[in-house]
């Protein structure tokens, strides 16, 4: 029998990705974790609150579940990393280590843990970016990513252990807060327009960066934990792109339906890291090894966001 245990499931994708989780193992066969209070969302779980940074209290915790899958979504993003550097690497990096270790040691079934665009630095191909190439992140958590990918890796090759992995591009859904990202603003820009005000973005309105809807990230994570493992031949991170487009373009999409919408622009130290990422992913590799492929558009995001967020609102 399956029994998940996904690490961090009161954040952003983690609060999604356990309901999706339980429509495909049953509710009863995932444990939800964090080092905070349970998401709203995410009430009808088993919860257990766990500091993944304590590697014996994960191995109780697993052991307690009779755990056969771990998920592990806790790091500190981009744009929070950069306020304090060893504290974002001590945790990125303390906690992967700890359930690679452990799945070695308790011979997990499989193991998924998110890389990021962040990967890529400055001298990194800006356009179509391929999956294998030049990676120079000039953030702690790009660092912190790539070094992450290379013990993914490791700990396959030489122990075994079936550990997959995507490089996100930013996320963007509705039912969660954002955890201090650079892609934040394609989150809030939604609220501020439902609540009729103006909105000053942190990057520049040119600023393209590669983007996916929430409903496709759950839908590409687990596409690949379910494919057959000989049909997952990168064992570092998958290159995973949708929809790539700037601050303006997406004000443009939300002015479609709210003519009335009003943006302008503030960049801050965010841009700097913006603009060491790409501007759009090649994943034909992603595509060809286990059939990905994305459903939503700039527009069709725009318009599920606007019908379902304005019920959601006054619990933000």
């Amino acid at each position: 029998m399956t029994r998940v245990l996904i690490i961090g499931a009161s954040g952003q994708l983690g609060s999604e990705l356990t309901i999706a989780l339980g429509e495909v193992f049953g509710n009863e066969n995932i444990i939800a974790s964090d080092i905070s209070s349970p998401h709203a969302n995410i009430a009808g779980f088993t919860f257990e609150k766990l500091d993944v940074m304590n590697a014996a209290q994960l191995k109780e915790v697993v052991e307690k579940h009779s755990i056969t899958q771990i998920y592990h979504l806790a790091a500190i993003l981009s744009a929070k990393g950069e306020s304090n550097p060893q504290w974002a690497w001590n945790l990125n990096m303390t906690s992967l280590l700890n359930v690679l270790e452990l799945a070695k040691e308790k011979k997990l079934d499989k193991i998924y843990w998110p890389s990021s665009i962040a990967v890529f630095g400055p001298n990194t191909p800006l356009d179509n970016t391929p999956q294998f190439c030049e990676k120079d992140p000039n953030t702690v958590y790009g660092i912190s990513k790539l070094a992450g990918e290379r013990w993914c890796e490791y700990y396959f090759d030489k122990y075994g252990v079936d550990v997959r992995s995507i490089r996100y591009p930013g996320l963007i859904g509705y039912k969660s807060l954002p955890g201090g990202g650079t892609t934040d603003y394609a989150v809030d820009i939604y609220h501020k327009a439902l609540k009729g005000e103006k909105f000053t973005c942190f990057l520049k309105e040119d600023t393209a960066l590669p983007m996916m809807y929430m409903s496709d990230a759950i839908k590409a994570t687990i596409d690949l934990m379910q494919a057959p493992a000989e049909q997952v031949k990168v064992r570092s991170s998958y290159n995973l792109s949708a929809i790539s487009f700037t601050p303006k373009e997406m004000a443009a999409s939300i002015q479609k339906q709210m003519p009335e919408f009003e943006i302008d622009y503030a960049p801050d130290f965010r841009q700097a890291i913006a603009d060491s990422w790409p501007n759009t992913i090649d994943d034909s590799q992603a595509r060809e090894d286990w059939g990905w492929k994305h459903d939503f558009s700039l527009d069709a995001m725009t318009e599920d966001i606007l019908k379902n967020l304005p019920p959601l609102l006054d619990k933000f």
